[in-house]
């Protein structure tokens, strides 16, 4: 019963502050992980030429997409990344760490397209009639640029495929929230002229057709042409005889009538002297 009364007795010890800040670290602390928005960034469905090209995609907006997480001050940036490098990719904490476009050589991945939610309302601004979306590698000239800041929106280097996503940043460059990662996308590929197949059992039915028209038109004209050719100038080669000329051998000449000369005159010309024909000269003084 003492021995009881002894502990009890016993003053409390009170504990360490090194040993507060110890179970402060062990401790596990509440989650801190950026919010995620179920949105998935994709290629606008408008029927457009060149959603997809060599160098550029076209993606819808995401409206309506970060309201609720953002402040007046707040900045939505697209993030652009090879498809193999997004899961590498840290969200920047300040402005300073956000990445240039020629980090997507080095890094993978950078950060373009800066938006404020003004330029992102959730319908279209009265009399509107430009297309809602985002052309993702539209502006060749920014690299030339020095004004330009970094996070240009410079074409797109290879075909990818590259993945997309929205991070919503207040205005110290701080993340408040994200989207999901896109599908991959991958860009056009050019032919080269070699791999073009020219073989004609490839060609569609109405090319052939056409194609043949085409060529039984220029056949008729070739024909028509030399024919009109042949007629014009066989007149020239071969022009036809008229009546009042004469064929003496290989010799042709006009007959001449002898009106001038009376018909006494006529009758007592020398041998060789014909009429139509030139006399001989003279040689009597």
């Amino acid at each position: 019963m003492s021995q009881k009364v002894a502990i009890m007795g016993l003053p409390k010890r009170q504990p360490r502050p090194q040993l507060l800040f110890l179970l402060a670290l062990v401790w596990p602390q509440p989650s801190m992980s950026l919010e995620l928005i179920p949105y998935t960034p994709q290629i606008t469905a408008w029927d457009l030429e060149g959603k997809v090209t060599a160098t550029t995609f076209s993606l819808e907006q995401p409206r309506c997409v970060l309201d609720g997480h953002a402040s007046a001050a707040s900045t939505v940036w697209l993030v652009v990344a090879f498809s193999n490098a997004s899961r590498n990719f840290q969200n920047p904490k300040t402005l300073a760490e956000i990445p240039a476009f020629p980090q997507l050589e080095t890094d993978g991945h950078y950060m373009t397209l800066p938006l404020s939610l003004d330029q992102l309302p959730c319908e279209d601004p009265a009399g509107g009639s430009s297309i809602p979306v985002l052309r993702v590698g539209n502006d060749p000239d920014c690299l030339a640029d020095l004004q330009q800041p970094s996070y240009c929106n410079a074409p797109l280097p290879s075909p990818g495929p590259y993945r997309v996503k929205f991070l919503l940043m207040d205005a110290m460059g701080s993340p408040q929230a994200e989207t999901r990662w896109s599908d991959p996308i991958t860009l056009h590929q050019g032919k080269s002229p070699g791999s073009i197949d020219t073989w004609p059992g490839r060609r569609s039915g109405d090319m052939i057709v056409i194609t043949s028209i085409l060529s039984s038109l220029a056949g008729l004209l070739l024909l028509a042409f030399l024919a009109a050719s042949t007629v014009r100038f066989s007149s020239l080669w071969w022009p036809e005889e008229a009546p009042e000329q004469l064929r003496i051998g290989s010799f042709m000449g006009k007959r001449y009538m002898t009106h001038h000369i009376p018909p006494s005159e006529a009758a007592t010309l020398p041998v060789g002297c014909e009429p139509g024909l030139d006399p001989f000269p003279s040689l009597s003084p």
